[in-house]
């Protein structure tokens, strides 16, 4: 398995913890922690889109040889 595979699979495995954690402490505290939320998906979904980039950069690499 690519290493960017395992990348993108630890990211979703790490978004569904994050959530369930986030709906625990939501249901015994009643606030949800709305910037951290935010944080956290901005930064997974910005370490995703540069993967993204990067294959998408060795594939025009490899095109071009």
């Amino acid at each position: 398995m690519k290493f960017s595979k395992k990348i993108v699979i630890a990211v979703v495995i790490l978004n569904v913890i994050f959530t369930a954690a986030v709906l625990y402490v939501f249901c015994r505290v009643g606030s949800e922690p709305g910037v951290l939320t935010g944080a956290w998906f901005a930064f997974t979904t910005g370490e995703l889109m540069t993967l993204a980039s990067i294959r998408k950069a060795e594939e025009r690499n490899k095109k071009d040889d």
